[in-house]
């Protein structure tokens, strides 16, 4: 494997772990504030609408996040490629 091709993986390794991340921050946010608000929620119509629409949060979200992560691998080569070049020539222009 190239040099080229160790950095791009590096870089898309990277992505993949902040993106998960963000995916258990963002469902643990969710579940911690439907869980915490949940006993003041008078209404059972109201919870019933509470919970739908977070569930709609974490779904769409998270499948944005994996369609991101799969576009990214789809074209890993020119996504992280274009950011190497660009980072080297804006590090040889300081030098």
């Amino acid at each position: 494997m190239s040099d080229l091709q160790q950095r791009i993986e590096a870089l898309y390794r990277s992505d993949v772990r902040g993106s998960v991340l963000l995916i258990v921050c963002l469902w643990a946010t969710i579940l911690f504030v439907l869980l915490m608000t949940w006993p003041y929620i008078p209404h059972g119509g109201i919870k019933l609408v509470v919970a739908v629409a977070a569930a709609a949060v974490l779904i769409f979200n998270t499948a944005a996040i994996l369609a991101m992560l799969n576009h990214y691998k789809e074209d890993k080569d020119f996504i992280y490629g274009l950011d190497i070049k660009n980072a080297d020539a804006a590090r040889n222009r300081q030098s």
